[in-house]
């Protein structure tokens, strides 16, 4: 594919070699590149605009249509309508029976979703390239032949109002973020509902309702297609000429232009929205914006990179490397309508919130009065155009990149416009629309804090704008044909050959070992250096150790200070993250492909002489702890770390890869600078390299930055039995009050990745909870509407692994879940599979894996596991035929062998008084611990006196 590339030319810096230090600068230019997006367009008479953007370097293809309809259409007196509307549309249609979707997607290896902003829905699939002709039919169906009924519109209502439970009233900051900004972002445009609705307005809509939208928005006319991956344009005309050309606009359209136009706001205001589960304050303030591609569009996107991207940005250096704030944000959120900035931070428990606030006031009148420097115009535009690289690695990024800018402006050319403008940008650009958008007379200025619920006290006194009332439906509601009736499917065409690439193994001297493999060609790569010591490495009373050792990493090495590594990194548009799992640590490196060396020269340091200043080390522990506080409020995230004790007990694998509070407190500068020492160890270290950077170059790369590090420390010994002896079965409950929602975990005993069970037990899992096909979705979601989804894992482990089923749900029905789970895992372990399911689901399974290999990040993900297993990186390209190669005898044996409601161990986080007894008539052994005395430390979750 032949692409023209748009340039910006920004100072970088460029690191000397090796042996000098790296604190040395020279003025050398960089220029980084990215690849514009290639597509071909056209429109047929009824109004469906076609975008195809072919690839044939890929197995797969996409089919992704995009209508012109998102909330801000809600009608009157439904906020959250359209939304409701993307979950209905998915469902039945004249020849296809409820969620037959998921089969047609999943049993092939594909994948499928929908979603919904203010201005757009679009519903999507990837599939391999076969089935192409397939997933227009189920387009077709979708845009002509819905069937909208009472069971669809009531099971659909139901489980997003779960999703609102999950998204909006669980997390912590959910009220924040998706009720209190738009409320007072906004004074008159439709932006100002939220999204997602109310659970209010949800119970008030009627069938009718969904009815008249449909006839309202839904058409030809307001949608476009995007076909990306492996086609043949010839072919493609062919189909969608044959699939919709005959499909007619709509007949009584309603217009979807909004009249409705945002006024000034010249007089500040203040709120204070308060709401039970708020562990640490927020302070901060919105101002009103512009609308999406306007000429302040992308000098705005520059001034929030500057404020709140990245460690070298200025909120970051005021507020948390100050120690005043947990986190920082700033940014600037665009529509068809109207934009809003806002700017905030998350207080430190011990900081004063004025204090907070005052810092916060004091840098956005410095970017209003004061430009900005050369150096952090030009940082921000790298991370901006480094992102826009990563989005484009694959045909199916390029797609929704292209997607999301013209379903906003109308312009294919968009996404690449955008990246031309934001080169363009100019230090006066910056301070002028600072000084304009900032202004101190539009600002409303916010406090979030605990307390009881209080919103008419954080309500925006503009009046309450009134909306569409749409006219009555006239067609007659459709309904599903018999399945001898049906129109039969598409059968695939032709499956694309499509070589994989080469992957190439090389032992450098010292004895690191390096896998390297070219997966595209946008000049974008990454790299992930694994070494061992991951969190079972931690004693329990320092738990957190090896995680902060590699997530601290960057605060001092190499002669370079925090923030100089943040700003080289981030002028470089380069990423680096750092996290320990339970078997080792990961270091991945994401850069433009010009810039990896330098940008490399920073990792390396960090890996071979991570020093931890004491001031640093002081501050991200303090942070860390207070970060704990905000997850200890969240069901979800408490469950995933009250399960590694219950399911571990006392063995390494029990141990909080985060750490608590108490172990946090405990550690000490020392013991990361020993644990680095220790464990980060040449003989013991794997790199892996992918991306648009051939083989030769990527270990060429590796032996620069790596090649000379030795160590004089013994070479760390594998930690054995890590899993410890198993646990007895146990049913714990989490009492939390406040909560949201309950969220629900069951574990099973599972072998290690590299035990002969594994595979077939992955692939049994598939069954049990493999997506949207799998049976716990099937059961809890389709079936019962409790839940915005379920599922279940089986996560690689050195030592033995855990099988977990989980899910959130409402309080109420908390019981219900855990009894769904358990009847589901004796279904499991006591049945005889078929081969027409094991089909589905290998591939399925084998569908997942080939996505992720097309993406640098994926691939050395995957890679790394493999490695850290002590698999061979060849395992990559040989899983598809592993998995084809498991019989349904094999797959049900290692279900029998592990799954059953009696080796279940089950943990439940919500508010007991609405569950328990239930819970008991179904598990008589529950213990039950109070949130407030809960201790992660201990396999009994008590504190010593208990």
């Amino acid at each position: 594919m032949i692409r023209t590339l748009l340039a910006v030319s920004t100072a970088a810096v460029a690191l000397a070699s090796a042996a000098t230090p790296l604190a040395a600068q020279d003025g050398a230019q960089v220029t980084i590149t990215a690849p514009e997006i290639a597509f071909t367009e056209w429109k047929l008479d009824n109004g469906l605009r076609v975008i195809a953007i072919k690839d044939d370097t890929t197995a797969n293809v996409m089919t992704s249509m995009w209508y012109d309809v998102g909330s801000k259409l809600d009608p009157e007196g439904r906020s959250g309508f359209a939304h409701l509307f993307e979950h209905i549309l998915s469902r039945k249609t004249l020849n296809m029976p409820y969620n037959q979707i998921y089969g047609l997607t999943a049993d092939v290896g594909g994948t499928r979703n929908a979603s919904n902003g203010p201005d757009r829905t679009n519903y999507f699939e990837i599939v391999p390239a076969e089935y192409l002709e397939r997933m227009l039919w189920t387009h077709r169906e979708r845009m002509a032949f819905p069937v909208v009924d009472d069971e669809v519109f009531n099971r659909e209502r139901d489980v997003v109002k779960e999703e609102l439970r999950q998204r909006v009233l669980a997390p912590p900051y959910g009220r924040f973020q998706r009720f209190v900004l738009p409320e007072n972002a906004y004074d008159t445009t439709a932006y100002r509902r939220p999204g997602i609705g109310s659970i209010e307005e949800l119970d008030a809509a009627t069938l009718g309702d969904a009815l008249a939208f449909h006839e309202a928005y839904y058409g030809p006319d307001t949608a476009t297609l995007i076909v990306a991956g492996n086609f043949d344009m010839a072919a493609l005309r062919a189909m969608v000429e044959r699939y919709f050309a005959d499909i007619p606009p709509r007949e009584n359209p309603v217009p979807l232009e909004l009249t409705a136009e945002e006024p000034e706001r010249t007089s500040p205001r203040t709120i204070v929205a308060r709401a039970p589960n708020v562990p640490l304050p927020i302070r901060g303030t919105l101002w009103k914006g512009p609308k999406t591609a306007t000429q302040d569009a992308a000098a705005l996107e520059v001034l929030a990179a500057i404020m709140a991207r990245g460690d070298n940005s200025r909120l970051n250096e005021a507020l948390v490397r100050s120690g005043k704030a947990v986190d920082a944000s700033f940014y600037y959120s665009d529509g068809e309508e109207a934009g809003m900035i806002a700017g905030y931070a998350i207080t430190n428990p011990t900081a004063d919130a004025a204090e907070v606030k005052t810092i916060l006031d004091t840098e956005f009148e410095r970017v209003r009065t004061t430009p900005v420097t050369a150096a952090e115009l030009a940082e921000a535009k790298n991370e901006i155009l480094s992102s826009a690289l990563r989005s484009r690695e694959t045909a199916t990024g390029r797609a929704f990149e292209l997607g999301e800018a013209l379903v906003s402006t109308g312009d294919p050319k968009a996404a690449d416009k955008r990246l031309k403008a934001v080169a363009a940008v100019s230090i006066a650009d910056v301070q002028r629309v600072a000084a304009e958008w900032l202004d101190p007379e539009g600002r409303v200025d916010m406090a979030y804090e605990q307390g009881e619920e209080n919103p008419s006290q954080w309500a925006n006194p503009a009046p309450f704008p009134t909306f569409r009332t749409l006219p009555e439906p006239t067609s007659t509601p459709l309904a599903v044909r018999p399945e001898s009736e049906r129109d039969p499917l598409p059968e695939p065409g032709t499956k694309p050959v499509v070589e994989a690439p080469a992957i190439v193994e090389r032992i450098l001297a010292n004895g690191i070992e390096v896998v390297a493999a070219q997966t595209g060609d946008v000049p974008f790569a990454a790299m992930t250096v694994l070494v061992p010591g991951g969190a079972k490495s931690d004693e329990r009373a320092k738990a957190g150790v090896a995680n902060m050792a590699a997530t601290l990493a960057d605060k001092g090495a190499g002669g370079m200070g925090a923030q100089e590594i943040a700003a080289r990194l981030e002028s470089l548009g380069a990423s680096i993250s750092a996290t320990a799992g339970s078997d080792g640590t990961f270091f991945s490196l994401t850069a433009p492909v010009a810039n990896m060396e330098a940008a490399g020269r920073v990792l390396a340091a960090m890996i071979r002489s991570a020093d931890y200043p004491a001031e640093e080390f002081e501050r991200e522990r303090k942070r860390a702890i207070d970060g704990l506080q905000v997850s200890l409020k969240d069901p979800g995230a408490l469950a995933a770390m009250v399960a590694r004790p219950v399911f571990y007990g006392d063995a390494p694998y029990g141990s909080q890869p985060g750490g608590t509070q108490a172990s946090l407190a405990a550690i000490t500068r020392e013991d990361l600078l020993g644990h680095a020492r220790s464990w980060w160890h040449p003989a013991q270290t794997k790199i892996i390299v992918s991306g648009g950077i051939s083989p030769e170059q990527a270990v060429t790369l590796s032996n620069t930055l790596f090649g000379g590090w030795t160590s004089q420390a013994p070479v760390p010994q594998p930690i054995g039995n890590a899993a410890g002896k198993a646990a007895p079965v146990r049913t714990v409950v989490i009492d939390m009050p406040d909560a949201g929602q309950a969220a629900v975990y069951a574990g099973l005993r599972a072998p290690s990745r590299s035990g002969e069970d594994y595979l077939p037990l992955e692939l049994a899992n598939a069954i049990l909870g493999g997506g949207s096909s799998g049976r716990l979705f099937e059961e809890v979601r389709t079936k019962r509407s409790i839940s915005y989804g379920a599922g279940s894992g089986l996560p690689a482990r050195a030592d033995d692994a855990y099988l977990v089923a989980s899910s959130q749900t409402q309080n109420a029905t908390a019981d219900e879940v855990v009894q769904v789970f358990l009847n589901e895992f004796d279904r499991l372990g006591s049945e005889a599979f078929d081969a027409d399911l094991i089909g589905k689901r290998q591939l399925y399974l084998t569908g997942n894996y080939g996505r992720a290999l097309e993406t640098s990040g994926g691939f050395n993900n995957i890679v790394a596991e493999l490695l850290m297993y002590g698999l061979e990186p060849a395992e990559a390209a040989r899983y598809a035929t592993e998995i084809a190669a498991i019989t349904p005898a094999e797959a049900s044996a290692a279900a029998a062998r592990y799954v059953s409601a009696d080796k279940a161990t089950v943990v439940v986080v919500g508010n007991a008084a609405e569950f328990i007894d239930d819970l008991r008539a179904i598990r008589p052994d529950v213990e039950v611990i109070p949130a407030s005395e809960l201790d992660l430390a201990r396999s009994s979750l008590r504190g010593a006196a208990d």
